[in-house]
């Protein structure tokens, strides 16, 4: 298919105008309940449902989703659209779609950018515009829809994999909020397959959810978690805070064997470190209306510390028999800070102009503390 290539930054992509009945057949619908803020899809009373309900129903609940849950009501008013409106586009804005293969570009003889694009052999995953060419759907399928209708897609293939997802989530968290760790869902979808460090990540997310001696059990706001406990930080802050540190080459003793990564050495290593956090935190400890112990903003500081402390203390780490002991011996000065990171004047006691910068103040204060360096 003809198509234009374009380049931002690292990122190639194309463009194409795709006619509809090919891109319908090529897209993938999908979409789940995420149960944010008791988010649900409402259905129709039983024996009322129309052809958007019998079609979102089919894949409401279907996995491997790409796209937000569908809005019935959205879809309608789409469609609705595209009937009544003769004298305008019906899809002027670009549709954006990902496929995780990896498509050839063929330029045109003299021309750099313009080039014949490979089709994929499966379907397209849907960024943005999932509603759009719902309704699209059903308006082709009527029988006075107008069939010469070419919708604008940018593509992305899978040498772009990481662009497409953040994509995904700036998009979808500005104008329709939609929850952030959502990103981590769809590295599972995007680039696991390529890339066994993320997908180890997610794994320790996980088991730090879900494992009983887990320290934050069921307090890490997870994609699709039912938790009514207070959710102290959210899965994708989590995700890039453990991905950080798998990749971190001077720690390879705490997460990898002689076999590669090991998941339960990995989850042992966070598992044991802030088991002896909470230890020297004491009423501190899950306390988010007096202090900011278990904050977003002070745990991804611990996060990186606990990385400078396998670095600084590897070869005692890797002899240590009761792991938690030793943390707890070690981290003893954390309660000297329980003071400082009390909620009352906290942002004046670490100043900072963002809480990116702040994290790292955080993190160079207890580093300091421990005698380790970031």
């Amino acid at each position: 298919m003809l198509a234009q290539r374009m380049r931002q930054k690292d990122a190639e992509f194309y463009f194409v105008s795709y006619p509809a009945e090919d891109l319908l057949r090529k897209v993938r619908f999908k979409s789940r309940f995420y149960g944010e803020r008791g988010e649900s899809i409402g259905g129709e009373p039983a024996g009322k449902k129309d052809d958007v309900e019998q079609f979102i129903g089919q894949i409401e609940k279907s996995s491997g989703a790409f796209q937000r849950q569908l809005n019935r009501k959205k879809v309608r008013l789409i469609r609705d659209f595209y009937r009544n409106e003769s004298d305008q586009p019906i899809v002027p804005g670009a549709v954006l779609l990902y496929t995780s293969e990896e498509l050839a570009f063929e330029a045109r003889k003299g021309e750099e950018r313009t080039g014949d694009l490979e089709q994929p052999k499966g379907d397209f995953l849907i960024i943005d515009g999932q509603h759009r060419l719902a309704g699209l759907h059903f308006y082709m399928n009527e029988p006075d829809a107008n069939q010469r209708v070419e919708v604008p897609c940018v593509i992305f293939d899978g040498k772009t994999a990481d662009f497409a997802t953040e994509m995904f989530v700036i998009i979808n968290s500005t104008q329709t909020k939609i929850n952030k760790s959502h990103l981590v869902d769809l590295y599972e979808k995007i680039s696991f397959g390529s890339d066994p460090e993320k997908r180890y990540a997610a794994v320790l997310i996980k088991d730090l959810y879900t494992e009983p001696d887990s320290p934050f059990r069921y307090h890490i706001n997870m994609l699709g978690g039912r938790s009514t406990q207070d959710m102290w930080l959210n899965q994708a802050q989590l995700f890039g805070e453990v991905h950080g540190l798998i990749r971190r080459g001077d720690l390879e003793p705490v997460f990898r064997d002689d076999r590669g990564l090991n998941r339960q050495r990995g989850y042992r290593y966070f598992r044991d470190f802030f088991r002896a956090v909470r230890t020297h935190f004491g009423e501190a400890w899950g306390d988010n209306k007096k202090s900011m112990a278990t904050r977003d903003v002070t745990l991804k500081a611990l996060f990186r510390v606990a990385g400078d402390a396998g670095d600084a203390w590897g070869k005692a780490i890797e002899e240590a028999g009761d792991l938690e002991g030793f943390f707890k011996e070690r981290l003893a000065p954390l309660a000297g800070l329980v003071r400082e990171l009390r909620r009352d004047d906290f942002y004046e006691r670490f100043p900072a102009r963002g809480q990116v910068e702040r994290v790292e103040v955080i993190r160079r204060r207890i580093g300091k503390e421990l005698g380790v360096k970031a």
